[in-house]
């Protein structure tokens, strides 16, 4: 059950990411985040210390929400597990929520100076994107190309996706392809270069995937609610 902790820290982050899609980091402050969320300074700072960190939280609490969606597709269809399907839902959902989607995108308009800090880097880690227990898993069961350890893919495997995230603003106007046509060549191009030709059976990978996502939402969650969610 959510506990009044959880509720008046979700109306604070609630507050925090509308006056940030609104105004930008850059113009946001404590004392607005406050009155929106109709709370206190000082009760913003019994939940984070500092401006920066209550920003990664709105950022967390979105990839709590991304990993969660992530993590049912894989329960609900094996294949899901696959690095090319992962990645492609992975893009797809980072893409459609608007905080992560500036993250990503390196919008510097939203984001300002956060995107130089040191507090929005878990957030665009490996770890994030494809942990090596992850890659581990998909290796011992044959679901990477024959000869791939984990560790080859640390720059390629980022570079790659990040690229895809990276190009958006920069892509000109007469290249008019949707979400659903970008994250395909994303996953495309992920099949071709780290995936081999005849996969094995994903089943018996899934519930061991599935269970490396969860475990990453919950490390997200508390990171977002500084180790005290629901209590």
């Amino acid at each position: 059950m959510r506990g009044e902790h959880d509720g008046r820290a979700d109306r604070i982050l609630d507050a925090a990411k509308e006056l940030l899609l609104r105004w930008g980091y850059r113009r946001v402050t404590i004392d607005e985040i406050a009155k929106l969320a109709g709370v206190g300074k000082g009760t913003i700072y019994l939940h984070w210390r500092t401006r920066e960190q209550l920003f990664f939280a709105v950022a967390a609490r979105e990839a709590v929400a991304m990993l969660d969606a992530v993590a049912a597709a894989m329960r609900a269809d094996p294949d899901e597990i696959m690095l090319h399907r992962y990645m492609r839902r992975f893009f797809l959902e980072a893409m459609d929520r608007p905080v992560l989607r500036a993250l990503f995108t390196r919008d510097a308009e939203t984001l300002d100076k956060f995107l130089s800090s040191p507090a929005r880097r878990p957030l665009e880690g490996a770890k994030l994107i494809a942990s090596r227990d992850y890659l581990r898993v998909l290796a011992r069961h044959g679901l990477l190309r024959a000869g791939l350890r984990p560790e080859d893919l640390d720059y390629s495997l980022p570079t790659i996706v990040f690229g895809f995230f990276a190009i958006e603003p920069l892509l000109p106007a007469d290249v008019p392809l949707g979400l659903e046509e970008k994250a395909g060549h994303l996953a495309d191009t992920l099949r071709r270069t780290f995936e081999p030709e005849r996969p094995s059976a994903r089943e018996p990978a899934a519930g061991e995937v599935v269970e490396i996502f969860e475990r990453l939402s919950r490390d997200f969650e508390d990171a977002a609610y500084g180790g005290k969610h629901g209590s």
